[in-house]
């Protein structure tokens, strides 16, 4: 996942969503190693802006962005994602 246009929601071609989608999430976590939330925070922040400005983001995206990863969040990460996507929606 290269940035939010890439994320697939866990859907590709093959037929095994899941799999993709822990391919996925697995790169970016090797590639996020390291950094802390403000790092994190603002490399979101930066690549949705970018994608907001050039129309290749939406909100539709980000709330299925959203929609994928809440679940494996706990309540306090899960907070800040939603404050994190309301920000990026209001963009």
């Amino acid at each position: 996942m290269g940035d939010f246009a890439s994320y697939n929601g866990g859907k590709n071609n093959s037929g095994n969503g899941k799999e993709d989608f822990m391919k996925q999430a697995t790169e970016a976590a090797a590639r996020y190693n390291g950094r802390n939330e403000n790092e994190l925070a603002g490399e979101i922040f930066a690549r949705a802006a970018e994608g907001k400005k050039n129309g290749t983001l939406t909100n539709a995206e980000i709330d299925a962005f959203y929609k994928q990863i809440s679940p494996m969040l706990d309540g306090a990460k899960r907070k800040k994602l939603q404050k994190i996507i309301e920000r990026l929606k209001s963009m």
